[in-house]
């Protein structure tokens, strides 16, 4: 059982808990040192070590393995054609996200070339009608989605899309993580925090608690994508009944996050839950640390341990 729970993101695939846990774990202690608490920092991490705050990852990544194939990910070509319409659809959605706030101006005209290409008729209009692959060559092509170069960003969509797409839909998949998350709840859980896809996944083990949790802490969420995400979750569009509080942190360039304000969607009576979308997280807006290492974390954390 664990005071913190971590639940990574898309993409994991090739970590592990173990992994995972060395680079959240200093972030997490960096963002709680900024936000004024070394002390409670020093708990977390400390000279290249874990403290006494238990913190654990729980790592579903493995589930998204091909076997004996390189690289290792599954891809969308993997998928049902139902499934392969829903990651198109979603592709879409990172495309239409980057026309209208990408950081870059070259991502947006980009992007607005691109969908333009694939619309069936024209630009914004266009149905999930073009196959899988010239959706994810249009995403490879935006320097937000290549960091490292295009071959990174054609395999970094193909794999995100594809572990989105069956968590969505593979009651099997979505119960195996859901288990691996409530393995490390227990009494003495203080907070929950969820990054991208995990984000996804904590709001619904927050619903299954029983007990109550001082925080849910969720990051980089696309939660609010209404047709493909929000409208699929079998859960009651609520801030969760045992959550004390539930902070939800985002950066304006971070297109996954594609609805920065969760307050409009989710009913909360209670006002727990609060939305952030003023933070920086430099070049790379999705990645985990980036978002951990923020006073914002820290002060969430900070709070919910007391």
């Amino acid at each position: 059982m664990s005071r913190i729970v971590l639940v990574h993101g898309m993409g994991q695939e090739q970590e592990s808990a173990d992994s995972l846990e060395a680079a959240w774990l200093p972030a997490l202690a960096g963002g709680v040192r900024t936000a004024g608490q070394p002390d409670l920092a020093d708990r977390l991490w400390r000279q290249g070590r874990p403290g006494d705050l238990e913190c654990r990852m729980a790592f579903y990544g493995d589930l998204f393995l091909a076997q004996g194939r390189m690289g290792g990910g599954q891809t969308v070509d993997d998928l049902t054609p139902q499934q392969q319409d829903l990651a198109t659809a979603l592709a879409v959605e990172w495309l239409r996200q980057a026309e209208e706030r990408a950081p870059l101006e070259e991502d947006r005209d980009e992007a607005y070339r691109q969908l333009y290409a694939l619309a069936s008729e024209a630009p914004g209009q266009m149905g999930v009608r073009a196959s899988g692959r010239p959706v994810l060559n249009a995403l490879a092509r935006l320097r937000w989605f290549a960091p490292a170069g295009m071959a990174f960003a054609e395999r970094f969509a193909d794999r995100s899309l594809a572990q989105v797409t069956r968590y969505l839909t593979e009651q099997a998949v979505r119960q195996e993580v859901q288990e691996r998350i409530a393995a490390h709840i227990g009494p003495e859980t203080l907070a929950i925090v969820g990054h991208s896809l995990g984000s996804v996944a904590v709001f619904q083990a927050a619903h299954r608690l029983e007990r109550k949790l001082p925080l849910l802490l969720t990051l980089g969420s696309p939660l609010g994508l209404r047709s493909l995400v929000y409208d699929r979750l079998p859960e009651d569009k609520t801030v969760p009944a045992r959550v004390q509080r539930w902070v939800n942190l985002s950066d304006r360039d971070d297109l996954v996050a594609a609805v920065l304000d969760l307050q409009k969607l989710f009913a909360d009576p209670r006002g727990v839950l609060k939305s952030d979308w003023t933070l920086n997280t430099g070049a790379q807006p999705h990645r985990a640390q980036s978002y951990l290492t923020k006073p914002q974390t820290g002060a969430a954390i900070a709070d919910a341990l007391g």
